[in-house]
């Protein structure tokens, strides 16, 4: 493959990636188009790509077969979709695109639907023997005098953060439990707040993990953090993603740290997440070993030699765009 074409689903925001893997087929002197498709024109993302293609919502029965024309369309050869609402549906699709000649970077529908619905995962991380915050019955704890304020409440299908309360008395719990759907209440847990990106190759195998301290959040991503070298979360991510059948690409998990050195996982996203830059920007390159190993090239750096204590410190940016390049 002297080419290789490269379709961004939900592309939205994610500018900083989708110029990494740009710079990333420039470096490696691979010719190749980057398109994304989204639902709006006004995703930033398409002003940084080369081409944009408007699509269905991702729940539509026509967003798959908008999505197998634009690959007909551009010759797409890796589609990397960025969004959790899409895994499943285009797992349930792979081999259709694969007969298009396009590799999905998606994992299995199995493990796409143990990150998807949050009782899932919490039952995953119980059954593997991975500490992870304990679960409530809602109704007990509202009935209960001597229930152990505060706790987390969220919705069992969410995403970004989403819908997702500090819940501090009876009060607060009666009134979130019937305004978010299909809610999960849980223990509140103390302790420093990561993101970890872990690496599986095309084999399923864990090529390595990288620990992210979240310092400042907004709207559900993380907009200061830090890349820590802590053996024991690297350790545990590593573990915890060999257990997930058909993972591949990246995998990024979320996890406190607790005064007690203990790990709870509360959250995996079988995708890039949106502060995966800093994890670039620290040397664990994830998109050259991924388009190297797509075209079975050596692998020309060592994505588990990346720089520990790299601080990323996010801020807004603007695109500038005529009224007629967004109609």
């Amino acid at each position: 493959m002297k080419q290789c074409n490269i379709l961004f689903t939900s592309s939205g925001r994610r500018v900083s990636l989708i110029r990494h893997f740009r710079n990333v087929l420039d470096d490696l002197g691979i010719e190749g188009l980057i398109v994304t498709a989204d639902l709006k024109s006004t995703s930033p993302a398409a002003f940084v790509s080369d081409y944009h293609e408007l699509v269905p919502r991702v729940l539509d029965d026509s967003y798959i077969p908008a999505l197998k024309k634009i690959c007909k369309k551009y010759d797409i050869h890796l589609l990397i979709p960025l969004i959790d609402t899409e895994l499943t549906i285009l797992a349930k699709h792979k081999e259709e695109f694969e007969e298009l000649g396009v590799t999905v970077l998606v994992s299995s529908i199995e493990t796409n639907e143990i990150c998807f619905d949050k009782r899932k995962t919490g039952r995953f991380f119980v059954e593997n023997g991975f500490d992870t915050p304990k679960e409530y019955v809602i109704e007990e704890i509202v009935n209960d005098p001597n229930a152990d304020y505060p706790y987390l409440i969220k919705p069992a299908k969410g995403s970004s953060s989403i819908g997702v309360y500090k819940v501090r008395n009876r009060e607060e719990l009666l009134f979130f439990k019937d305004y978010i759907s299909e809610p999960v209440l849980q223990e509140f847990v103390k302790g420093e707040e990561y993101t970890i990106d872990v690496l599986v190759d095309f084999d399923g195998k864990v090529v390595t993990a990288v620990p992210r301290l979240r310092i400042e959040t907004r709207a559900g991503e993380v907009s200061k953090g830090m890349t820590v070298r802590n053996e024991l979360l690297i350790h545990s991510a590593r573990r915890l993603v060999e257990k997930l059948p058909g993972a591949v690409g990246c995998i990024t998990l979320q996890c406190f740290l607790t005064d007690k050195n203990e790990v709870k996982f509360i959250e995996i996203n079988p995708r890039f997440g949106g502060g995966f830059p800093l994890s670039i920007a620290a040397g664990a390159d994830f998109p050259r070993f991924i388009i190297e190993s797509l075209f079975g090239k050596p692998h020309s750096i060592n994505v588990d030699d990346w720089k520990d204590g790299l601080v990323m410190l996010r801020y807004d940016d603007a695109i500038f765009v005529n009224k007629d390049d967004i109609q």
